[in-house]
């Protein structure tokens, strides 16, 4: 079997910073910067292309791709005698909008125990947005951590009682109240991964966890030059 070759779409940040364009985003293709030598739209060109068909008909996914799109446009307004345009909606927003031209009703919430007030906000705007949100937290049933066979001293605090997380649950009952969409707030990694694996609906995640950064994680990457630069000079100690 022949060996699949690799993609790094990310070296083409130094063509995009210094051309303002790459191959694939250039406001005239005729005059787009060539494709390096690595680029998904040469290697797995059939790939591409055979994706972009899903998008096209009735199915779910298309009308997925569709809004999306939509939402896209909508989100940014152009700016009066420029050709530069102004993004004017949040995440939330975004959120909001995509579910409202998609036609759904019965929102479901994934929150983690230690974001339940951000939940309930969310949820009050939900409802005055007219939806109907659910929600379920990640330590529904209070099942200790013991019984997934991790060691006391694998807890946070050793010799207490921890209820383990329980995504899949969490999926399961949302797929059970027939949820249109479901929203992850705050879940584990990981957790996640199995809340996404298991979920019926679609899932879009609102917020991701990061307890150091305020759940605000892309803050190590613009801080790499100072405080995380050590994550790319050595690995981690745990």
């Amino acid at each position: 079997m022949s060996e699949e070759k690799s993609v790094t779409c990310s070296k083409c940040s130094s063509v995009w910073q210094n051309r303002g364009t790459t191959n694939c985003w250039s406001g005239d293709p005729a005059l787009a910067p060539p494709k390096p030598g690595n680029c998904p739209s040469e290697l797995y060109e059939e790939v591409v292309k055979e994706s972009f068909d899903e998008y096209r008909g009735e199915s779910e996914d298309a009308k997925i791709a569709f809004v999306a799109a939509r939402v896209e446009g909508l989100c940014y307004q152009p700016v009066p005698g420029s050709d530069a345009v102004n993004a004017r909606w949040t995440r939330v927003e975004d959120t909001i909008a995509f579910a409202k031209l998609m036609g759904y009703k019965k929102i479901g919430m994934a929150t983690c125990i230690g974001l339940l007030d951000e939940a309930e906000r969310l949820a009050k705007i939900l409802t005055a947005q007219g939806f109907e949100p659910v929600s379920v937290c990640c330590k529904a049933g209070s099942i200790d951590k013991l019984e997934l066979g991790l060691a006391e001293s694998d807890k946070v605090r050793p010799g207490t009682f921890e209820p383990a997380c329980n995504p899949i649950a969490q999926a399961e009952i949302c797929n059970r109240m027939e949820t249109d969409m479901n929203i992850i707030v705050g879940l584990c990694v990981g957790h996640d991964m199995l809340f996404n694996k298991h979920s019926k609906a679609p899932v879009t995640t609102l917020i991701v966890k990061d307890r150091v950064t305020g759940h605000n994680p892309i803050a190590v990457l613009y801080g790499q030059n100072f405080y995380y630069k050590r994550l790319q000079k050595q690995e981690m100690v745990f």
